[in-house]
């Protein structure tokens, strides 16, 4: 029993530290229902966890998540495909937190070029 129960402490104590990484991944902090919004490129970064923008809204800096490299590169997305000072279009769903200015994108359109991090989460037209 002692040695059932200390395999158990070690086991969660191991696992802990992965709990942060998975609340943070997902979707589960996203409102349903796809937000659209338009802005122009602070910051770009391509790399782990996922890729990011910083957006100017209206004076405001919203982050725009988009996925790990691993599917946005694929898509297209890399770190030359976008530049400070684009506009960008990005469709996805908001933070559920409404004082919480982030987003996580579907589809970003980058002057006029589209690329789909999460294809399977567009709509189709």
């Amino acid at each position: 029993m002692r040695l059932r129960t200390l395999l158990l402490g070690m086991a969660l104590g191991l696992a802990a530290p992965a709990l942060p990484a998975l609340a943070h991944h997902g979707w589960a902090w996203t409102e349903n229902g796809l937000f659209e919004l338009t802005g122009i490129i602070k910051a770009v970064y391509v790399g782990n966890p996922h890729a990011s923008l910083d957006v100017d809204v209206e004076g405001e800096t919203w982050r725009v998540e988009l996925a790990p490299p691993g599917p946005t590169m694929p898509a297209g997305f890399t770190e030359t495909s976008a530049k400070p000072g684009d506009e960008v279009v990005a469709l996805g769903n908001r933070s559920i937190d409404p004082n919480e200015k982030r987003m996580k994108a579907v589809r970003i359109t980058v002057d006029g070029k589209v690329f789909d991090v999460y294809p399977a989460r567009v709509p189709a037209n």
